[in-house]
């Protein structure tokens, strides 16, 4: 499909915001150079959910969006934000400390080649010449980013396969979420789905962080105002927005520029090492964008 100039708007937006929150969030738990002061990562989470949640309640007020969420439909709203939002929200959150940015948001952002195996294998589809070589492109892409971190990779083979198995959720539950029949606004969806996440990490951070609670020094304190307003209060919405009006492969591969601008965002903020495989995966990012998003004989809007 071709993208409308609305979903492209959103798209460009969205690329920035979770481009950039990557090192913003590597900053925000594992501090800096000047500021070494590592954050709770949980608390982290909770704490940019819980005061980008007012920000998001007041925009649905204005626009009037209905909020009630009849008792029928609680099961299935919890489902979606288990897989759209609770485990990869938790698990890049405490991964990322582990992990550069960098490394961290390419290894997220190998969702859409298991969005296009969840397609295949599970749900029945099939998919153009076109899109099979934006996939395959996408993934070659991730290849080569990593092929300079295997030696940092080794060092924390969990955090790396934590990103890998959060990654493999989240793209089944972009199908499950352009597949449900709730009968609500979008907007609506996305806001309880924030709200059931926002719980469980608060839950999660005081059970297993409550010891390290401090007040967070100025770095972390900007770190969590840019997840609570950008993130939350706009970009989480923008990409449900984006996985329930496009194909779960477009909608996923149409961000694939995300890690590339974590990637050198991340070597402009915290100093991370670039090498040659950084800008071919960069090339191969685009090639894969424009298999899915452009029409056949470039009349793509």
């Amino acid at each position: 499909m071709t993208p409308t100039r609305r979903q492209l708007g959103v798209l460009v937006l969205l690329t920035l915001i979770w481009g950039l929150n990557w090192p913003v969030m590597k900053m925000g738990v594992s501090g800096t150079p000047a500021h070494p002061l590592a954050y709770p990562p949980l608390t982290f989470r909770a704490l940019s959910m819980v005061f980008g949640l007012p920000v998001l309640v007041l925009g649905l007020r204005v626009l009037k969006v209905p909020l009630r969420v009849p008792r029928a439909h609680w099961a299935e709203l919890g489902r979606l934000a288990l897989s759209n939002m609770v485990v990869w929200h938790m698990v890049a959150i405490v991964a990322v400390q582990a992990l550069s940015s960098g490394r961290a948001a390419i290894l997220g952002y190998s969702m859409p080649i298991f969005a296009a195996l969840w397609g295949v294998l599970v749900f029945g589809e099939r998919f153009s010449l076109r899109q099979v070589l934006g996939v395959a492109a996408a993934a070659l892409g991730i290849v080569l980013l990593l092929a300079n971190e295997f030696g940092k990779l080794s060092g924390s083979p969990l955090a790396a396969l934590a990103m890998l198995f959060a990654a493999c959720v989240w793209a089944y539950g972009t199908h499950r979420l352009r597949r449900s029949t709730l009968p609500l606004p979008l907007l609506a969806i996305a806001l309880w789905m924030t709200v059931l996440t926002a719980a469980v990490m608060c839950v999660l951070a005081l059970l297993f962080e409550r010891q390290r609670w401090q007040l967070p020094p100025a770095h972390v304190v900007w770190a969590i105002a840019y997840n609570a307003l950008a993130v939350f209060a706009f970009a989480q919405v923008a990409w449900l927005y984006l996985a329930r009006s496009m194909p779960p492969v477009a909608s996923s591969i149409s961000v694939m520029m995300i890690p590339v601008l974590g990637t050198f965002s991340g070597a402009w903020a915290l100093h991370e090492a670039l090498h040659w495989q950084d800008f071919a995966a960069m090339v191969l990012m685009v090639v894969a964008i424009g298999a899915v998003l452009l029409k056949p004989g470039g009349r793509g809007r």
